[in-house]
C-alpha cells in the first residue's frame, strides 16, 4: 500500500543550507538555542488571527503559541500561554522523528529476516520458513514481492513445511484498533507490530462498467482465504458520500461483501481499509503474495517463535530512516510513527549524562539495540525521556509520552519546550534530513492545503507538522520570513470548536512569513 506520492519540496535556502553544514558552529551555539527565554515578550495576536477566532467562537485564551527565531539570540515576535502543556496531536511526531535522527541516524535501517530449519534442494525449501520482523515501518508489498524474488533466486520454490511468523522483537498488549475513536477500519489507526505487514490494510478498487451495469472489484493485496465480492451494482446517482452507498460488510474476517450500489459518475475510485481481523492479516497476506508470486506452500501460514538452531537465507533492509520520517511527518502515519518510538525502545542506556549533538555513523546506532530486549512503549517512553534530559537539559520540562504518534488525548508538551527542539533541530548535522520530511505550505503533504492564496507569503516558505484530533489542532515548524528572519513556529488550538479554528494558525503562518524588515 503507497503512501500519496509527496510533490517536491522547493530547495532550502542557501544561507540556510550554509548553516546546516556548520557542525563546528552548532557545538558552540547549541547551549543558547536548547532553551527559549521565558520572559514575556513580542507583539500581541494578530487582528487577523484574533478576528479568526472569533468566526470560530474560540477565545483568545485557547492558543497557546511561541514564535521566536533560530538564530541564537532567540528574538521573540509572539508569546501567549508557551509554558502550559498542551494535547499537541499529531505535532507529538516531531519528537519521535527528531529523537530518533539524533540517537539511531538519518541512515539507520530496519532488517527483516528469512531464516530456515531446513535446507534448499532442487528448488525445495525442506523444512519451515521463518520471517522474523524486526519493526520495519514500511513493510509493503513491494518490499514483499523483492524479498519473495530474492528467495525464489536463491532456489526456494516450494516450501515443504509452513510459513512462520515472528513477531517476537515487539512485546506489546492486545491492542483493539477502534479503541481511540471507535473507527477500527480506518488505516490510521493500525496497531504496531515487529512484523508490520502493508500497514494490515486493503486497497478496493471500484472500476465502473456501464455496459456490464457493475463495478469491478479489485482488492490488493491478495489475502489467503478472504473473498471479495468481484462487482457491485451500479447507481445513476451522484458520488457523493459513496462509501456509506455501498453498504459494504466487514463483519466476516474471510468476505467483504457489498449490499448496495456505486455511483457511476464516481468513475475509477480506491478505498484503503483496514483489515477485520487484523490479527490474521500478516498469515493472510504473506501466504497470498507468495502463492501469488508462483510460490507454493505445503504447509501454512501462522505465527509462531524463530527456533535458535535455524540459517539466515535472506535480509530484507528497510529504506533508510530520512526516507521512513518523510512518510511520517509530510503525511501524518501514526503507526510507522509508533513503530520507530518503539524501535528507540530497544537503545541501551547511555553511559553519560553530557548533553551532545549526535553524529550517528552509519550502522552504528544498529549496533546499540539490545536483541533480548523486545520493544514496549515503556522502554521508549524512559529512553526518549533520558535524551530530552541530555539534550535540553533538567530545565526545559520534557513531554508526556503516550505512543510517540500523537494519536493519544494523554500526550502533552509546553509549545516553549517544542519551540527549543526546533531550534536546537535547526543546528543539528543532520538538519536538512529532519527539516525535508515536513510538509510544505501550499506545496506538500498535510500542509498543502494551508497558505493557497495567491498572494500568500508563507507559500513556499514554511516547512510545517500539522496535528488535528477532536478539540485539537495544531502546528509547529519553521518559516522563512520576507526580512531575511527564520523563525520556529508553534501554535496549539485546544477547544471544542479547535478544528473550526484552523484559518487562525493559517493567519498566523502569513503574519510571520510576512514581517517586514
Amino acid at each position: 500500500m503507497r503512501p500519496p506520492s509527496a510533490v517536491a519540496s522547493p530547495p532550502l535556502p542557501t544561507r540556510w543550507l550554509r548553516r546546516l553544514g556548520l557542525a563546528l558552529l552548532a557545538s558552540l551555539v547549541l547551549p543558547a538555542c536548547a532553551q527559549v527565554p521565558t520572559g514575556r515578550g513580542g507583539a500581541a495576536l494578530p487582528p487577523a488571527v484574533l478576528a479568526a477566532l472569533a468566526r470560530a467562537q474560540v477565545p483568545a485564551s485557547a492558543l497557546s503559541a511561541l514564535v521566536v527565531s533560530v538564530d541564537p539570540d532567540a528574538h521573540e515576535r509572539l508569546r501567549q500561554g508557551a509554558g502550559t502543556p498542551v494535547n499537541p496531536a499529531s505535532v507529538m511526531k516531531l519528537v519521535t522523528t527528531y529523537a530518533a535522527i539524533d540517537l539511531l541516524g538519518s541512515d539507520f535501517t530496519w532488517n527483516t529476516r528469512f531464516y530456515t530449519d531446513g535446507k534448499v534442494e532442487n528448488g525445495t525449501l525442506r523444512g519451515n520458513l521463518y520471517v522474523r520482523g524486526g519493526g520495519d515501518p514500511k513493510f509493503v508489498l513491494e518490499r514483499i514481492q523483492e524479498a519473495y524474488l530474492a528467495l525464489q533466486a536463491k532456489g526456494v520454490h516450494v516450501i515443504l513445511g509452513d510459513l512462520v511468523l515472528d513477531h517476537s522483537a515487539f512485546e506489546l498488549p492486545p491492542m483493539d484498533p477502534g479503541a481511540f475513536d471507535g473507527e477500527s477500519l480506518r488505516p490510521y489507526n493500525a496497531t504496531p507490530d515487529a512484523l508490520l505487514v502493508n500497514f494490515k490494510s486493503v486497497i478496493l478498487t471500484f472500476q465502473p462498467d456501464p455496459a456490464a451495469g457493475v463495478a469491478h472489484v479489485i482488492s490488493e493485496p491478495p489475502l489467503a482465504g478472504l473473498q471479495v465480492d468481484a462487482t457491485v451494482p451500479l447507481a445513476r446517482t451522484s458520488c457523493g458520500d459513496w462509501r456509506t452507498g455501498l453498504s459494504a460488510r466487514f463483519d466476516d474476517p474471510d468476505r467483504i461483501r457489498f449490499d448496495g450500489r456505486y455511483p457511476s459518475s464516481c468513475g475509477e475510485l480506491k478505498w484503503p481499509v483496514a483489515y477485520q481481523q487484523p490479527a490474521s492479516y500478516a498469515a493472510r497476506a504473506m501466504e497470498g503474495l507468495w502463492r501469488a508470486g508462483g510460490g507454493a506452500l505445503t504447509g501454512q501460514a501462522r505465527d509462531g517463535v524463530m527456533p535458535a538452531e535455524v540459517q539466515l537465507l535472506h535480509e530484507a533492509r528497510s529504506l533508510p530512516l530520512s526516507e521512513i520520517i518523510v512518510d511520517v511527518n509530510q503525511w501524518s502515519n501514526n503507526v510507522m510513527a509508533q513503530q520507530v518510538f518503539l524501535t528507540l525502545g530497544q537503545l541501551a542506556r547511555p553511559q553519560t549524562s553530557t548533553p551532545v549533538l549526535s553524529v550517528v555513523a552509519p550502522g552504528a546506532a544498529a549496533e546499540r539495540l539490545v536483541p533480548s530486549r523486545p520493544a514496549r512503549f515503556e522502554y521508549s517512553r524512559q529512553v526518549v525521556s533520558d535524551w530530552w534530559t541530555r539534550t535540553f537539559g533538567p530545565r526545559v520540562p520534557g513531554p508526556l509520552l503516550d505512543n510517540g504518534s500523537g494519536l493519544s488525548r494523554d500526550e502533552r508538551i509546553t509549545p516553549e519546550a517544542l519551540a527549543g527542539l526546533l531550534r536546537h533541530a535547526a543546528y543539528h548535522p543532520q538538519a536538512l534530513q529532519f527539516v525535508q520530511s515536513l510538509s510544505v505550505a501550499g506545496v506538500s503533504g498535510t500542509a498543502a492545503r494551508m497558505a493557497r492564496g495567491g498572494q500568500s507569503a508563507a507559500r513556499g516558505n514554511a516547512w510545517i507538522k500539522t496535528g488535528t484530533l477532536r478539540d485539537v489542532t495544531g502546528i509547529a515548524g519553521y518559516v522563512n520570513a520576507v526580512n531575511g528572519a527564520r523563525y520556529a513556529v508553534v501554535a496549539f488550538i485546544n477547544h471544542p470548536n479547535a478544528g473550526a479554528a484552523r484559518p487562525a494558525l493559517d493567519a498566523l503562518l502569513e503574519w510571520i512569513a510576512a514581517q517586514p524588515d
